[in-house]
């Protein structure tokens, strides 16, 4: 699969749909933060939730959503790098946490639930905080883009219905 191919189809897509450009946007913005969350199951309904409590364009949210998902090959990269923002934060003092060459790893530590909450906060705190920027950026882009598309459109409708009306009223002069 070409991700590039990919990429452009569901952005014919999202230039599709027949909703105003601030939801549209809005929805992008919300499957792209909702996105970067380390809640791999629930992403879909919550992208769906968050779109519908802000009155944004749930399909654009979703469209988002799996748009990120081309992103997987990079995620343990980035859900790293969330999580080293989420521990710093909550550290008292603030330091990064342990690299992670010198941990051992124990498979059935890596299943407690208190291992859980010692990295799902971090991580989780972490990935809410390092979304924001990609979001708020995803939305100025989406929405200066569908509104170009929508300004590009009316003016072909219209230069289309003027092509029309000068088309018929050639007709009726020769009844031929």
């Amino acid at each position: 699969m070409n991700p590039q191919r990919w990429l452009h189809e569901h952005s014919l897509k999202l230039l599709a749909i027949r909703d105003t450009p601030e939801a549209i946007a809005g929805g992008v913005a919300i499957g792209i933060y909702i996105g970067f969350t380390p809640l791999i199951g629930l992403k879909t309904a919550l992208t769906i939730l968050f779109a519908w409590l802000t009155r944004s364009n749930i399909l654009a949210a979703v469209i988002a959503s799996a748009a990120h998902d081309i992103l997987w090959p990079v995620m343990p990269v980035i859900f790293r790098w969330e999580y080293d923002i989420g521990y710093l934060l909550l550290s008292q003092p603030h330091h990064l946490p342990p690299t992670l060459i010198k941990r051992h790893w124990d498979l059935h530590s890596l299943r407690s639930w208190s291992n859980l909450l010692t990295v799902g906060k971090p991580l989780l705190i972490g990935s809410l905080i390092c979304s924001a920027p990609f979001a708020f950026l995803s939305y100025v882009f989406t929405q200066r883009l569908v509104t170009r598309h929508h300004l590009k459109k009316q003016l072909h409708d219209a230069a289309a219905k003027e092509a029309e009306s000068e088309s018929s009223q050639g007709d009726s002069l020769f009844p031929f």
